[in-house]
C-alpha cells in the first residue's frame, strides 16, 4: 500500500485535476444543464466505467513500465507535461471559454447517456495522461507491490472524480447562471485552472526519473 503522505499528495493532485475542466466535465455539465441533473448523474456512471478500464490497464502495465522501460516512462512524463501545459493555455488564451457555458444537446436515453459518458472518457487524453504519466510518479516499488499500489491510488482517483463531478452535475445549472451574471468570476476561474494545470505540468516535467 502507498505511504500515507504519498496517498495524501496523490489525492490532492487528483482533486486539482478533477476541478480543472476537461472533456468529461464539459460533457457532464452540458448534460446536466440541457437534460437535467439526473441525466448528468447517469452520464457520470459511464465516465466512471471508463476510469475503471484505465485503472486496470495501468495497474497491469505499470510494473513493466517502471522496471523495464525507463525511457518510455520519460516519454509519457514529458508528453503528459506538454498536454497539461496545452490545457493551461486553452484556459487563458484569447477567446477561451468556461465549461459552464450552456451548449444545446439532444435528450438521450439512460443507456445512451452511459455509453456516451464511457466513450467520452475513453477518448479523453486527460484521463489517459493521468493514469499513464502521473500515477507512476506516486508508486514506489520499495513500499510494496506495484499492482496493489496502483489499485489503491486508482480507486482513490475514481472516488475523488465521482465526488467532484457528482457535485458539479447537481450544481451545474446554478453555477452556469452565477458565472453568466458575473463575467469576472468566470475569468478568475479560468486563470485559477490555468495556474493549477501549469503547476502540474512543471512538476511532471521536472520530476527526476527513478
Amino acid at each position: 500500500m502507498p505511504e500515507a503522505k504519498t496517498w495524501i499528495a496523490f489525492t490532492l493532485v487528483c482533486l486539482s485535476m478533477a476541478l480543472t475542466p476537461g472533456p468529461n466535465m464539459l460533457y457532464l455539465v452540458s448534460r446536466s444543464i440541457c437534460q437535467g441533473r439526473w441525466a448528468g448523474i447517469v452520464s457520470l456512471i459511464g465516465t466512471a466505467a471508463g476510469f475503471v478500464v484505465y485503472l486496470l490497464c495501468a495497474a497491469l502495465g505499470i510494473t513493466a513500465l517502471l522496471m523495464a522501460a525507463p525511457i518510455a516512462y520519460d516519454l509519457l512524463r514529458f508528453g503528459g507535461a506538454l498536454y497539461l501545459a496545452w490545457l493551461a493555455w486553452q484556459a487563458i488564451r484569447p477567446g477561451g471559454a468556461s465549461p459552464f457555458q450552456v451548449r444545446e444537446l439532444p435528450k438521450d436515453s439512460p443507456a445512451k447517456l452511459i455509453t456516451m459518458g464511457f466513450v467520452t472518457n475513453m477518448l479523453n487524453p486527460k484521463a489517459a495522461m493521468l493514469y499513464l504519466s502521473l500515477l507512476p510518479q506516486f508508486i514506489k516499488p520499495e513500499h510494496g507491490g506495484v499492482f496493489t499500489q496502483s489499485l489503491a491510488l486508482g480507486l482513490t482517483q475514481i472516488c475523488v472524480s465521482l465526488t467532484v463531478n457528482g457535485v458539479i452535475c447537481l450544481a451545474a445549472g446554478t453555477i452556469a447562471g452565477f458565472l453568466a451574471a458575473r463575467p469576472g468570476f468566470a475569468l478568475v476561474q479560468r486563470w485559477l485552472m490555468a495556474t493549477v494545470l501549469g503547476g502540474l505540468a512543471v512538476r511532471m516535467a521536472t520530476e527526476a526519473r527513478r
